[in-house]
């Protein structure tokens, strides 16, 4: 029955009131229920969990909490507890560098060594939207200090070790605006240009202009990891099966990260995406238009959020991580829905659990029809035509691939499937095809994503190296990138990477002058007689870290 307004008496009229009153109740109670079961597992004593809210056309529908906000003293999660919300704070840092270009104290398409003059010049200019974008080429931030032995957990950072690290780079991944590579640095980078325009801190700056018009009252930046946050969770690694283990961050970085928050503050910021009261309409379209490659491909990620879609419904969103902390922050714009999940353990997975309750909330298309030509059973013979290892040039990853019970595999990700569509094409589970070509030892894989970004992969020689070789590659080595002084060495018939000498790391070969090691591949380069001369670091969002023998 649909309660609507009729021409009733007044009797009439209190009677349908109430069946509407009892109607929107039930379906209210029935929506609680089916959000609790999507978070059963964290709903238990002794366990760290989440937390949830959801909305509609601006209406909180339900928030709640699970588990315990802290394992020592049994403190539960509720709705007003505040987590760290990893990587979601970028949009935040986006908002403000928005404002200030909206005050006309910068231009989202200005140098960014206008404000931070610092920075070396790299043989292209970076402005202010590569940063936002991740399309800047700079190395993340994690992974340089990765290799330097000073990664999270070891020191305390902030963003003003991250300038220094952008300080002694020689070169960047890509020419900016031509790629995508996920970037911490810029965001810490960004919020560096913030406070130097501004004249504020980073926190002084969005709570004026953010936090306190929004509502957001228990929304801050950790620009210091010592200061005491009431009602701030703990967070946790591990799981209940294993145990739980404190797991804080231990860092005063913000802008890319470090935002302290509750889920009702996050709605509270998503609403302002539907009916905006900050920034007005020019916020809210600068904010969600998705960045264009110089090779005019657009990419799903805008200014601190990702513009895509969840089962065909308009989907903006971003993740995070931040130690044990974990985050999911979502909006439904063609449906006026929100949802945030924030949890206080790193085994949780934020973006499932509330793709779940998405579930509850958006109306679906229907599923389109399968289409296209379907799964080829291929002999032996067909399928080991193409096993070998095939290398990214660029990134140095690599795609190794056998057959295992009469299917093609990728031996690091042995479970992913690989269908065979045609004795030459196959297609992984995400859509992407790989499309193959040529005869060993020069074969090529074409790699063809549903974006539309193509990479090449080329056949490299993995023949084990002789023992007799290994001391070809041992020697110190020196960046002049980074702090850091890498020994390889010889032991027990192996090579192993040392930074100190309690420091050991096992180097495993990949391909011909190519080693995989713990802080990322290590491709060696000889000079014109064949001697080794030095190698690159290449690891996920780096590339080609140079370091040279001494």
């Amino acid at each position: 029955m649909m309660c609507r307004s009729l021409p009733l008496g007044s009797a009439a009229l209190l009677a349908l009131g109430s069946l509407c009153q009892a109607q929107q109740a039930s379906a209210n109670g029935a929506l609680s229920a089916r959000i609790d079961h999507v978070f059963a597992q964290w709903d238990r004593g002794g366990s760290p969990g989440c937390a949830v809210g959801a909305s509609r056309d601006g209406k909180v529908l339900y928030s709640h909490g699970y588990g315990s906000a802290n394992l020592e003293y049994d403190v539960p999660i509720t709705t007003a507890s505040i987590f760290e919300s990893g990587s979601v704070a970028k949009q935040f840092t986006a908002a403000a560098i928005v404002l200030l270009a909206q005050e006309g104290k910068l231009s989202l398409d200005d140098d960014i060594r206008r404000y931070l003059p610092e920075v070396p010049n790299l043989g292209d200019t970076i402005r202010i939207r590569h940063l936002l974008t991740h399309t800047s080429g700079l190395r993340d931030q994690w992974e340089l200090l990765a290799i330097e032995g000073r990664g999270p957990g070891t020191q305390v950072h902030s963003p003003s070790t991250t300038l220094d690290l952008v300080i002694h780079q020689k070169s960047l991944n890509f020419p900016p605006g031509t790629e995508y590579s996920y970037s911490n640095t810029g965001y810490a980078l960004l919020g560096i240009i913030v406070q130097r325009l501004s004249g504020q801190t980073l926190d002084a700056f969005t709570q004026t202009k953010l936090f306190t018009p929004l509502g957001m009252s228990h929304t801050r930046w950790r620009d210091d990891f010592t200061a005491v946050v009431k009602g701030r969770t703990t967070a946790y690694s591990g799981t209940a099966e294993r145990g739980f283990h404190t797991d804080m961050p231990f860092t005063n970085m913000i802008g890319n990260g470090g935002l302290l928050t509750t889920v009702g503050d996050l709605l509270r910021w998503n609403e302002n995406f539907f009916n905006p009261t900050i920034g007005g309409r020019s916020l809210v379209d600068t904010m969600q238009t998705r960045m264009v490659l110089a090779g005019r491909r657009r990419i799903t990620d805008a200014l601190g959020v990702s513009v895509g879609a969840y089962d065909g419904v308009a989907e903006v969103s971003h993740s995070g991580a931040t130690a044990g902390y974990r985050s999911f922050l979502a909006r439904y714009p063609d449906q006026h829905v929100s949802l945030a999940v924030l949890c206080n353990v790193g085994s949780a997975n934020p973006v499932a659990l509330g793709h779940q309750v998405a579930d509850l909330l958006i109306t679906k298309p229907a599923a389109a029809a399968q289409s296209g030509a379907p799964t080829l059973a291929l002999t032996t013979a067909q399928l080991e035509r193409w096993t070998g290892t095939y290398l990214d040039r660029r990134t140095d990853n690599t795609l190794r691939l056998a057959v295992r019970e009469g299917s093609l595999i990728d031996e690091d990700t042995p479970r992913r499937a690989i269908r065979a569509m045609s004795p030459d094409v196959f297609r992984l589970a995400d859509d992407t095809e790989l499309r193959f070509q040529g005869t060993a030892p020069s074969r090529t894989a074409l790699v063809v994503r549903t974006d539309g970004d193509t990479t090449t992969l080329v056949e490299v020689s993995t023949k084990p190296l002789p023992a007799a070789r290994l001391a070809e590659y041992v020697g110190r080595y020196t960046s002049d990138e980074l702090d850091v002084k890498l020994d390889v060495a010889v032991k027990d018939a192996h090579l192993i990477l040392r930074r100190r000498p309690a420091d050991e790391m096992a180097m495993r070969q990949v391909y011909d002058d190519d080693f995989a090691t713990p802080i990322g591949s290590l491709r060696f380069s000889r000079d014109a007689t064949g001697q080794i001369t030095g190698f690159g670091v290449f690891s996920g969002r780096i590339r080609n870290v140079r370091f040279r023998r001494d």
